[in-house]
């Protein structure tokens, strides 16, 4: 009886997902990342390109992050400044 416990138990710890893998964010658009990052994602020594007006320095400043955003949707970054999103 012990032993079919024990096997259940780990027949179940088998097939559940680990708590610790966390699921990466995955931004379909710059709407579902400015839920997030408001002002946009960037790497830490991103410089905004802009061609009239001031360009947007509070976006967040991660790259780790913003290389995980960029992996799955290279699109965020249309004008390749490496920031995702920049938002003023």
């Amino acid at each position: 009886m012990k032993r079919a416990l024990a096997l259940a138990v780990l027949a179940l710890l088998a097939v559940a997902p680990a708590a610790s893998a966390a699921t990466p964010a995955v931004y379909q658009n710059c709407t579902n990342l400015h839920r997030t990052y408001p002002h946009g994602l960037g790497q830490t020594t991103a410089k905004d390109h802009v061609t009239s007006g001031r360009p947007v320095t509070n976006f967040t400043k991660n790259n780790a992050r913003f290389a995980q955003a960029m992996k799955y949707n290279k699109g965020l970054d249309r004008d390749r400044d490496h920031i995702a999103c920049e938002k003023h």
